[in-house]
C-alpha cells in the first residue's frame, strides 16, 4: 500500500475525494481510519468495495452528496441532513461511515427520532447469504429455529404451545401447593409427580437448546436462559436437601433455605417471555429506558427525603408529647410519602394538623407531576420496541425454511 508517501483517494458515488495519508489516519470516520490497519488488499476490499492499487484508489458505492455532508462535519464539526434526503437514508449513511446519531445537530436528533418513532423502521443487522451447507449443519439450524423461534413454523409454534402449557400447570400447582387441602400426604404425592414431569420438560428443553444453539458462551449470558436456569435449579437443590436430611427430618421441615428455594420457582411465569410479544417489549423498553428509569427513582427519592423530613416536623416534632405518634421518625413519614405520591392512600397513617394535611396536598400533587415526567418517554419506547419486535417476528415467519428451498 501506499499510505506513507502518497495521497488516497476515495471515489464515493463517482465522486473523488483526495485526503493525505496523515489525515486519513486522523478522520473521526472508524471506516476510513480501519482502511490504515489493513495489511493486504483482501482486508481492504472488507472495507471498500474496489481499491486501485495503481491509483491508490478506492471505491465506495455510496451516496456522494451524504459524504460531502459527513466531510464538512468533519471540518466545521456540525453535521446536519442533506436538503431533500430522506432522514432515515442519511442516518443508514452515517452508520456505515461510523457515525451515531448523537453526532448530528440537536434539530437533527429530533428529526430523526421523530422519524424513526412515525413510520417504526428500525436497522436491524443483515443476515449474511451463506452458501450451500452440509446436511448435519442444516438439521441443526432447523432445530435451533424450531427451540428458538416460536413462528419459524409449525412445529415450532406446537413446541412452543406444550412449553407454555407446562408452564401454566407448574404455576397452578405452585399456587394450589399452599393450600391447606393440598397438604395431605396422597395431594403432596401427586404434586410430587406432576412437578417432576414438568421440571423434566424444562430440563430436557434447556440442554436441546443449549446443545443446538450457535455460540455456546452467548446462550449462556442471554437473560432468559439465566431466567430459565434460575427456574430449574432450586427444584435439583431441593431434592439434593431432601436426599441429604431426610423427607421428615426437623431441618426439612423448618429449613428458610428449602423453602425460599422452593417459592423461586415462581421464575417459570418469567419462561412465558420467550413466547409472548408483550413480555419481550416489557424487558426490551426497561433495558433500553434504565435512565428514565433512574431518573424516576431519583426524583421519588428527593421528593421522600423532603416531604418526610416536613411531615416529622410538623406532626411529631413540634409536640414531641401530643404529636401523631405514626410520624415518630423520618423513616416512619417515608412509607407515608410513598403512598400518598403513587396516590395509593392505604389510610393507614395520615396528618392530623393543619400544617400537615397542607403537606399532604402538596406532596400528592407534586408526585403526579414526578412521575408524569419521565412516563412519557418510556411510553414512546415502548412503543418504539413493540413495533420492532413485532417487524423482527415478521421476519422471522416470513423467512423461507429449508424444507421449502429442498
Amino acid at each position: 500500500m501506499k499510505f506513507g508517501s502518497s495521497f488516497c483517494t476515495l471515489n464515493v458515488g463517482g465522486r473523488r475525494f483526495c485526503f493525505s495519508a496523515e489525515l486519513m489516519k486522523r478522520l473521526p470516520l472508524s471506516r476510513l481510519s480501519r482502511l490504515h490497519r489493513c495489511v493486504s488488499e483482501s482486508e481492504l476490499l472488507e472495507l471498500c468495495d474496489d481499491y486501485d492499487r495503481d491509483r491508490n484508489e478506492f471505491f465506495f458505492d455510496r451516496h456522494s452528496e451524504a459524504f460531502s455532508f459527513i466531510m464538512l462535519y468533519v471540518q466545521h464539526g456540525k453535521l446536519r441532513f442533506v436538503p431533500h434526503m430522506c432522514e432515515l437514508s442519511f442516518y443508514n449513511e452515517m452508520l456505515y461511515w461510523g457515525l451515531e446519531s448523537s453526532d448530528l445537530q440537536p434539530c437533527c436528533q429530533r428529526r430523526l427520532d421523530d422519524r424513526m418513532s412515525d413510520s417504526f423502521v428500525h436497522f436491524f443487522p443483515e443476515e449474511e447469504l451463506q452458501g450451500p451447507k452440509e446436511p448435519q449443519s442444516c438439521w441443526l439450524e432447523r432445530m435451533r429455529r424450531t427451540f428458538e423461534e416460536p413462528t419459524s413454523s409449525l412445529a415450532a409454534q406446537i413446541l412452543a404451545s406444550v412449553s407454555v402449557l407446562f408452564v401454566l400447570i407448574s404455576m397452578v400447582m405452585l399456587c394450589a401447593s399452599t393450600l391447606p387441602d393440598w397438604k395431605a400426604a396422597e395431594t403432596l404425592e401427586q404434586h410430587r409427580i406432576i412437578e417432576a414431569v414438568c421440571i423434566g420438560w424444562f430440563t430436557a428443553e434447556c440442554i436441546v437448546r443449549f446443545l443446538v444453539s450457535r455460540d455456546k458462551c452467548e446462550f449462556v449470558r442471554r437473560p432468559l436462559n439465566i431466567i430459565d436456569l434460575l427456574a430449574i435449579t432450586p427444584y435439583y437443590i431441593s431434592v439434593a436437601m431432601t436426599i441429604m436430611t431426610g423427607e421428615n427430618s426437623q431441618l426439612q421441615r423448618a429449613g428458610v433455605t428449602l423453602r425460599i428455594l422452593r417459592i423461586m420457582r415462581i421464575f417459570w411465569v418469567i419462561k412465558l417471555a420467550r413466547h409472548f410479544l408483550g413480555l419481550q417489549t416489557l424487558g426490551l423498553t426497561l433495558r433500553r429506558c434504565y435512565r428514565e428509569m433512574v431518573m424516576l427513582l431519583v426524583f421519588i427519592c428527593v421528593a421522600m427525603a423532603i416531604f418526610s423530613a416536613l411531615a416529622q416536623l410538623l406532626e411529631h416534632g413540634l409536640d414531641l408529647q401530643a404529636g401523631n405518634q405514626d410520624y415518630a421518625s423520618i423513616p416512619a413519614a417515608c412509607w407515608w410519602v410513598i403512598i400518598s405520591m403513587t396516590t395509593v392512600g392505604y389510610g393507614d397513617m395520615y396528618p392530623v394538623t393543619v400544617a400537615g394535611r397542607v403537606l399532604g396536598g402538596l406532596c400528592v400533587v407534586s408526585g403526579i407531576v414526578l412521575l408524569a415526567l419521565p412516563i412519557t418517554f418510556i411510553y414512546h419506547s415502548f412503543v418504539q420496541c413493540y413495533n420492532e419486535l413485532k417487524v423482527r417476528s415478521v421476519r422471522c415467519s416470513q423467512r423461507p425454511s429449508a424444507d421449502f428451498i429442498h
